[in-house]
């Protein structure tokens, strides 16, 4: 009978460990079981470098949602961003959306900077006033390569 219970609770902990592990790796990695309450809106830029499925929307320093798929235009050119925006948050019709990096070579995030008007944007309808990422390298040969007048 004690053999039995040495592995009963064996498996036990190894079930919870496993478990455990599978929650950990998906709060990391930004993923969620069931979708949170809100709204999708789209955004375009000539370069969305760096910016993953997941990456965090953020409004005032605060999370507002959550950056849901990125897909490419053959067409324009350009990155097509879909945001999912918590409910409860209002985003103005001329507000930007900016990707930026965490930090100098953190990860990148787009933050929403409202606008002024009383406009507000709602469900699939589009952000027109956006800010690419600018990487690092390109900041460095700038600075490099620049020319003297």
């Amino acid at each position: 009978m004690n053999k039995i219970n040495i592995q009963l609770a064996t498996g036990t902990f190894v079930v919870l460990g496993i478990l455990s592990f599978t929650y950990l790796a998906f709060n990391i990695a930004g993923a969620s079981f069931i979708e949170q309450p809100g709204y999708n809106l789209t955004a375009r830029f000539t370069s969305a470098s760096g910016l993953r499925q997941g990456a965090i929307i953020e409004g005032a320093g605060v999370r507002i949602g959550t950056v849901s798929s990125i897909d490419f235009d053959p067409e324009s050119f350009e990155a097509i961003v879909e945001l999912r925006i918590n409910d409860g948050v209002i985003v103005q019709e001329d507000a930007i959306a900016a990707i930026r990096t965490q930090g100098i070579i953190g990860e990148k995030f787009i933050k929403i900077v409202p606008g002024g008007f009383e406009e507000l944007l709602t469900d699939g309808m589009e952000i027109y006033e956006t800010e690419s990422a600018i990487s690092l390298e390109e900041l460095v040969s700038r600075y490099i390569f620049q020319t003297e007048s």
